[in-house]
């Protein structure tokens, strides 16, 4: 952890009361504080798992994991490893770098057979990914493609013949709405994301999409003769909130519209295996690639499309047609907890298990990767006490097959499942004790909202982002609330906050303190509020609505919905939340907008972004911390070069957390 320890001479863009420029020790010395190194090594300290995927046959699971720098504090690229599962063994690595240790290689596919697999790899040029494939584990794969640009998702056809995936021609490496913004360049070239597919026998690739049509998600019919897919005309980071459903003919291209404006977002379509229907998840989704809703299907031809869950009190986040009894597997949220049901052809929704921990096939909301069987699976698990490592087995019987955590203990107390209603129904949140807890003492309380807002906390090992976990060690409670419009009550909870951003979800918000203070020993005076992306502009929005929070920290937040709607790279998720666009109904966004109660705010407010965040601009945190300076609220700006909406820089991570620390100890530890 010697790179955790040491004091980096970093610069930072610091907008202080004293200037612009200022190095981040000048303002390290006035409110920082060091972190506990138990918690900088749980946060830092675990290994990173991208994906894990069983065979079709149920004998094999293989998994990506990040390769990390000596000290453990950042990657320096991907790995991939399997294991047999019939004769137990060490993990193998399955690598094309031909004696390098590092590299890039992800995008696991299994052939149906389960006898090969196919991966992405760097292996013969950094940064350009090429599809390789191989038969046997252990043995040297066969490099497919000859590609230039950014292929992604490889998926075998069932018949084992092709593979296919999506390749975007033209777009720079990392592409993405969450990495930091490339300067704004007048190019010819248009970044369009394709269907392509590449011959096994002969290598030959062809792109099978129209150009001008960006592809997001793909599925191939049992034929393969066709395959679904998820597609927009225009940029991939901001129409995907309203891409419809189409089908691509694989061997001519034609494509064929499905189901066109379907009036939400539409997301993960899976052909039923009697190539009759596509079923997909539809609803409110704030953030791609964050699919979440109910569950619907349209018939393999067109036509209207069917809520298979309406009414559902769960949000599901991926699904899977089993192979044997015509059910639709589906993994998801309910209150807070992963689980995992089976929806029969007559609409029963059977619970096969539920749990406190986050089970994902990937790096984000609940899924499960399944057998041909129904049965066996592998998942990554990890819960608030467990960090994450790679499970396989039948659902609720998981074994263990991977260690790279073992040593990692949490430096944070117990996770309470907190229940309480509003005038919307159940509520549901976590608190989570402070390290070493004292039950005759009385504690400050910091709330952390979650981003989107249709996303969750779930019960998860936290990483270095995740700031506010260091604050346990430091001796504070925290409330992590799922408030309407978050994922886990239904699609009706989810759109609650629909033309409503700042109001009943922050009743959500102020019940569940009182449930906690209830419940722990909690003083009501000493209360913080922070959050990043939605949870950002939610303490914001806390800080102009009431002075009952002593300290706050917004991170890549909004001030001003009106402003924020020409300056961000992705409006179109804002016409479903808000009923219209800002030109149309300007009073809907301006009601919502913090800046507008800006004169009530009284709060002590550390305000944190990235320079080059596309979702989030940096304008928005500097309008509001020169509105909070001009009515001489204390505040400060920080805004980190060259990060986008999501820090990769380990340095300016631990930075944050010593501000954030700092800054709740010097309002929340004093006597006012």
């Amino acid at each position: 952890m010697n790179l955790l320890g040491a004091r980096i001479g970093i610069l930072l863009i610091v907008l202080l009361g004293t200037g612009v420029g200022a190095a981040v020790e000048v303002s390290r010395r006035e409110n920082a504080r060091p972190p506990d190194e138990n918690a900088l090594s749980a946060l830092f300290g675990a290994q990173d798992f991208q994906q894990a995927e069983i065979s079709p046959d149920g004998k094999q699971v293989a998994w990506v994991e990040s390769v990390l720098e000596k000290g453990g504090s950042r990657s320096s690229g991907t790995a991939i490893y399997a294991v047999d599962l019939s004769a137990p063994a060490a993990p193998v690595r399955v690598t094309a770098e031909n004696g390098k240790t590092t590299g890039d290689e992800h995008g696991l596919a299994w052939s149906p057979d389960g006898g090969h697999l196919a991966f992405l790899s760097d292996a013969g040029e950094p940064g350009q990914l090429q599809v390789y494939v191989v038969s046997t584990i252990g043995e040297r794969p066969t490099q497919l493609t000859h590609l230039r640009g950014i292929p992604s998702r490889p998926s075998w056809s069932p018949d084992g013949k092709t593979i296919a995936f999506l390749f975007d021609e033209h777009a720079g490496a990392g592409a993405g709405r969450h990495i930091a913004s490339a300067p704004e360049v007048v190019s010819a070239e248009i970044s369009e994301q394709r269907l392509a597919i590449v011959d096994i026998s002969s290598g030959a690739v062809r792109q099978i999409s129209p150009p001008g049509m960006y592809v997001y998600e793909f599925d191939w019919a049992p034929d393969s003769k066709r395959l679904a897919v998820t597609a927009a005309r225009g940029s991939g980071s901001n129409n995907w909130w309203i891409a419809n459903l189409f089908t691509v003919d694989a061997a001519s291209g034609a494509m064929a519209p499905l189901l066109e404006k379907p009036g939400m977002q539409i997301g993960m379509p899976r052909w039923a295996p009697d190539n009759s229907q596509i079923a997909f998840i539809g609803g409110l989704m704030s953030d791609q690639p964050m699919v979440g809703g109910d569950i619907y299907a349209v018939t393999a031809t067109g036509g209207a499309a069917r809520n298979l869950t309406a009414g559902m009190k769960m949000t599901a986040t991926s699904i899977s047609w089993a192979r044997n009894s015509g059910n639709l597997n589906f993994a998801g949220v309910s209150d807070g907890q992963t689980m995992i049901a089976s929806l029969s052809p007559d609409g029963k929704i059977s619970m096969i298990w539920k749990g406190a921990e986050r089970i994902a096939r990937g790096r984000y909301l609940p899924q499960i990767s399944i057998a041909r069987d129904d049965k066996t699976t592998a998942a990554i698990r990890q819960s608030f006490s467990e960090p994450p490592e790679v499970w396989a087995g039948a659902i609720g019987e998981w074994k263990q097959i991977t260690q790279r955590n073992a040593g990692l203990r949490p430096a944070w107390g117990k996770a309470v499942n907190l229940q309480w209603t509003t005038d919307i129904g159940p509520v549901q949140g976590w608190l989570i004790y402070p390290r070493d807890f004292d039950a005759s003492k009385k504690y400050p309380m910091v709330v952390v909202v979650h981003g989107g807002p249709a996303a969750a906390h779930l019960p998860s090992w936290p990483g270095r982002t995740a700031f506010q976990f260091a604050l346990p060690s430091a001796g504070y409670f925290l409330l992590l609330p799922n408030p309407r419009g978050s994922y886990g009550g239904g699609e009706k909870f989810t759109v609650g906050n629909v033309k409503d951003f700042g109001y009943g979800d922050f009743r959500d918000i102020l019940a569940g303190i009182e449930e906690a203070i209830k419940r722990a020993p909690i003083d009501p005076e000493r209360l913080g509020i922070t959050g990043w992306s939605y949870g950002g502009y939610m303490t914001m929005w806390a800080v102009t609505q009431t002075n009952r929070f002593r300290a706050a920290v917004a991170g890549a937040g909004l001030a001003n919905w009106l402003s924020y709607y020409g300056e961000n790279k992705i409006d179109q998720w804002m016409p479903p939340y808000f009923g219209a666009s800002v030109y149309d109904d300007p009073e809907i966004y301006a009601r919502s907008s913090p800046i507008s109660f800006i004169k009530k705010a009284k709060t002590p407010t550390l305000i944190i972004v990235g320079e080059r965040d596309i979702s989030c601009p940096a304008p928005q945190s500097y309008e509001f911390w020169h509105a909070l300076k001009t009515l001489g609220v204390p505040a400060q700006l920080v805004v980190y070069p060259n990060e986008g909406h999501f820090f990769t820089e380990p340095a300016h991570n631990r930075d944050v957390i010593e501000r954030v620390v700092g800054w709740f100890d010097r309002y929340l530890k004093t006597s006012q």
